[in-house]
């Protein structure tokens, strides 16, 4: 039903709209070189500039979404096919034609900038981006180097497009029985949903079954994730970054320091890890192998949610957040925001994106359980921050730091978690719904926090001269695996080609996002729930942007994660949430 999928109408109403963009952004780019060795002969040429420049990003930016979501809906259609490697196209044209615009500002002081702001009034708005770009001074390259850069970005994108075309399009990992001895088709939508089943027959199946895709494909995966670490490299290493990891922070103004400080207090709280699964296993009544850290020990039996009874729960345990913000989630459910439900060829997993002024959209792969309930209020957590950020700002700072991305919808997932928690008078069911918040720490600070030790230590390997091979890659990840597990779990040795599935591996340095993300989230939702005023400090936080860097932005609400402390008191929280299970 339609009501169930995206109406990417909002976007652009017809085909020929979208070419027309294309066009104007073609026709914006060639306007803009006439600005060449021009742009700062005074205050109005820079103004004109820029405003040149924000007019052809958010064109593009809307012409690239556009495909992108079309594309996602459905992998295989030709049409969505050929419209996204048209904007990627046209994304490399402008970018290539555009390559002066940094190299030609940077060349000057910051002072005759400053000058030029005093003069003209209208330069105001641009003063924090010009702020921002003059950060990268240093490594920005000259004019020719930057277009050789620019030239090369199709190339460099390869590893993660063919990643994602096996990953997704190509990949089939047969079927197995399920529950009912039925033989059914084995899917990324539907394995989550298998490793949860009591049925311990069917995890295993599913674990062995999925993983012979993986080992079957290991070396040309291999060989895509090296290609991937050495491209990486190769840009930091050009653009003067002491490293990859440097380069990925720095946008966000994070050092490194806070990066290896979460991994450190993730090794040094692993006890608390080990202490649940050993608490698990002995409700279970046998050793865990690493297909069973995801079933749900209690005797409750798992829930069937429709999906508009998942809306209202969800909307009951976001009640803190107040009827201002309930009226506008709403809202985004009911115009078609949200493609629901697993489709063959739809792209896996959860996700939410959009475009300035338009309202945000979210995929789902629902499977009728508490999980996708979850997913549900994570994604639209998201929204709700694009909604609120898009609704308040100018475009240049509408769309919020990547280091926050996970902050809003971790709020969501925590909120639902506690209300589920306390609401629930069925010792069986509060068991269940403790397992399940622990389960989702441990999968998005612990198991987050492991895959960003193992991107460190994997561009470490690469970048201090030693060669990467496929063995190298598995070995590193499974010690990882024996360090978070070993002993209470047996760590099954097909466990160290679980990398290899990870897609956010080829967006390098993102997960340890999730890990931050939900520690922010532990300390405002418990103020949401303890400060009768801290709701509208939220919504405002909400609404921010990117009009701050996203550290100082975290202190305007009491969070400051360079604090060792606000590192331990989140692992104190899920020892807390361990020893209400365990008098349970």
């Amino acid at each position: 039903m339609d009501k169930y999928t995206w109406d990417l109408t909002r976007i652009f109403k017809t085909e020929a709209e979208f070419k027309k963009s294309i066009k104007e952004a073609e026709d914006l780019s060639n306007e803009i070189v006439k600005y060449k060795g021009n742009i700062l002969k005074d205050s109005n040429n820079l103004y004109q500039l820029l405003e040149l420049d924000n007019k052809i990003e958010l064109l593009t930016e809307r012409i690239y979404i556009y495909a992108h979501l079309g594309y996602y809906s459905d992998m295989s259609s030709s049409k969505f096919q050929e419209y996204k490697e048209e904007s990627l196209r046209l994304i490399d044209k402008i970018s290539n034609m555009t390559s002066f615009v940094t190299p030609e500002l940077l060349s000057s002081d910051y002072k005759l900038i400053e000058k030029y702001i005093r003069e003209n009034n209208k330069l105001k708005k641009y003063e924090l981006s010009l702020k921002r770009t003059f950060k990268y001074k240093k490594h920005v390259l000259s004019e020719k180097e930057e277009k050789l850069l620019s030239d090369m970005s199709e190339i460099i994108r390869i590893s993660k497009s063919t990643y994602d075309a096996l990953n997704n399009i190509d990949v089939k990992f047969g079927k197995i029985k399920d529950e009912n001895g039925k033989m059914v088709p084995l899917t990324n939508s539907n394995y989550g949903t298998f490793l949860m089943s009591k049925n311990r027959r069917v995890r295993k199946s599913a674990f062995n079954k999925l993983y012979k895709y993986y080992i079957d494909h290991i070396n040309t995966i291999s060989s895509l994730y090296i290609g991937k670490v050495k491209s990486n490299s190769f840009i930091a290493k050009t653009r003067n970054y002491d490293s990859t990891l440097d380069m990925k922070l720095f946008p966000d103004d994070v050092d490194t320091s806070l990066y290896n400080s979460v991994i450190d207090a993730t090794n040094k709280n692993i006890k608390y890890l080990k202490e649940y699964y050993s608490f698990k296993s002995k409700s279970l009544g046998y050793k865990l192998h690493m297909y069973d850290l995801y079933v749900n020990s209690s005797s409750m039996v798992d829930k069937k949610i429709n999906y508009e009874d998942a809306i209202k729960l969800v909307n009951e345990a976001l009640s803190p957040l107040g009827k201002e913000y309930l009226d506008k989630f709403n809202m985004l459910l009911s115009n078609r925001c949200v493609d629901v439900y697993p489709k063959d060829k739809k792209r896996s997993g959860a996700y939410e994106w959009g475009t300035y002024r338009v309202l945000p959209y979210v995929s789902l792969n629902y499977e009728n359980n508490i999980d996708s309930v979850s997913t549900l209020a994570h994604e639209m957590g998201h929204a709700m921050h694009s909604y609120y950020s898009d609704s308040t700002q100018d475009y240049l700072y509408a769309g919020y730091p990547i280091f926050l991305a996970e902050i809003a919808s971790t709020v969501n997932e925590i909120l639902l978690s506690e209300y589920l928690i306390n609401t629930s008078n069925n010792k069986n069911e509060k068991e269940y719904y403790l397992i399940e918040f622990l389960d989702k720490f441990k999968s998005t600070v612990y198991r987050q926090a492991m895959f960003a030790e193992f991107e460190r230590n994997i561009h470490a390997f690469y970048e201090s001269g030693k060669s990467l091979t496929k063995d190298l890659l598995c070995e590193e990840y499974l010690k990882l695996n024996k360090k978070h597990f070993d002993k209470v779990v047996c760590v099954d040795d097909t466990i160290k080609y679980e990398w290899a599935r990870i897609p956010h591996f080829y967006d390098s340095f993102y997960v340890y996002k999730y890990a931050t993300g939900f520690i922010c989230a532990l300390v405002i939702v418990n103020k949401l729930l303890t400060e009768k005023d801290f709701k509208d400090k939220y919504i405002k936080f909400l609404s921010s942007g990117s009009i701050k860097d996203p550290l100082l932005l975290l202190l305007d609400i009491g969070i400051d994660l360079k604090d060792e402390n606000t590192l331990d008191k989140a692992f104190e929280m899920f020892k807390n949430k361990l020893d209400m299970l365990k008098e349970l």
